[in-house]
């Protein structure tokens, strides 16, 4: 997975997501599903990443039992349920085997995405690990002067305030020393320029042929 580029993995990820819209059935979202798994699982990713894939699969479940109660349904809540972790999944490997700076000069060199948005982008990727890295410092602060996060749905809920109010503070406070930082740095001038090298490879021109391949026949397959 680290030998291809990021354009490769990029397009990997759009032509996952484009399967998991276009497969109607459960059978073929679940063989979907095994298959990403068995992908990240022979690249050490599934173990690495367990936290991060057990919270997509709670977020499944919690998705296939809003679309129950509001359907009826239970095929229907599956597909919901089995869609949403199939397009999130190949995330994992594009972003868990992705430097971010690679990933900005593939958005803006190949994809031809304004930089401004592409660094959007991949800033708000490189803060997520922050931002849940300061949300448990906070609970352990807040845990210290005696707020409790049990009880009830009701009474979590209230505690979580505590919380969060804390936490936005300091998201606020360091988006400031974000902008700052940029503007001296002349964020927003017209020429950009790039250390890493993003070229395709004859490895990855084979994937993404693989991966029209395989669009193609699930488009006439499945429709």
């Amino acid at each position: 997975m680290e030998r291809l580029v990021p354009l490769t993995k990029i397009l990997m990820t759009l032509a996952v997501s484009v399967w998991a819209i276009l497969l109607r059935d459960w059978p073929s979202l679940l063989a979907l599903v095994i298959f990403e798994s068995a992908v990240l699982l022979v690249f050490g990713l599934l173990v690495k990443q367990y936290k991060t894939v057990f919270a997509l699969i709670s977020f499944a479940v919690f998705l296939g039992l809003i679309q129950f109660l509001g359907s009826g349904d239970v095929e229907s809540a599956i597909v919901s349920g089995l869609r949403m972790l199939a397009m999130t999944l190949v995330f994992i490997a594009l972003l868990a085997t992705t430097k971010l700076q690679d990933l900005t000069a593939a958005l803006v060199t190949q994809c031809k995405i304004p930089y401004e948005y592409a660094f959007m982008f991949t800033a708000a990727l490189r803060f997520v690990p922050d931002f849940i890295a300061e949300s448990h410092a906070v609970q352990e602060a807040q845990a210290c002067r005696g707020l409790s996060l049990e009880g009830n749905f009701v009474k979590r809920i209230k505690s979580y305030a505590s919380v969060i109010q804390p936490l936005l503070l300091k998201s606020l406070g360091r988006s400031e020393t974000m902008a700052l930082s940029l503007e001296l740095r002349g964020f927003g001038g017209p020429t950009h320029s790039f250390a890493a090298s993003v070229g395709l490879r004859s490895l990855d021109y084979g994937v993404i042929a693989g991966l029209v391949v395989v669009t193609i026949l699930i488009f006439v397959l499945y429709n």
